[in-house]
């Protein structure tokens, strides 16, 4: 469940650009790019997309947010930004 705000968050593919080669290189120099290079290994600061954790269960999130779809489903949250979006103490839910 997401709130009328944050489904334009939603929209955005998370894709690494291609890499391209530089209008200005010259034939046998180096454009920076090592070959066999291993990204795990040398890259400093990456983008983990999957390290935030939901505030209830603890699950791993796929998407940017705060709650799991399940944990925001049962307490008619905003998965994202923790909004109430609807009132569930007349629903008969699951204790999981």
């Amino acid at each position: 469940m997401v709130c009328q705000a944050c489904e334009k968050k939603l929209a955005k593919v998370a894709c690494p650009e291609k890499w391209r080669e530089t209008k200005g290189d010259k034939q046998g120099e180096s454009s920076g790019r090592k070959v066999n290079e291993n990204k795990l290994l040398t890259g400093a600061k990456r983008y983990q997309p999957y390290d935030k954790k939901c505030r209830t269960c603890k699950q791993k999130l796929h998407q940017d947010g705060l709650y799991c779809q399940g944990c925001a489903y049962v307490k008619g949250l905003c998965s994202m930004c923790g909004k109430q979006l609807l009132d569930v103490s007349k629903y008969k839910q699951s204790a999981s």
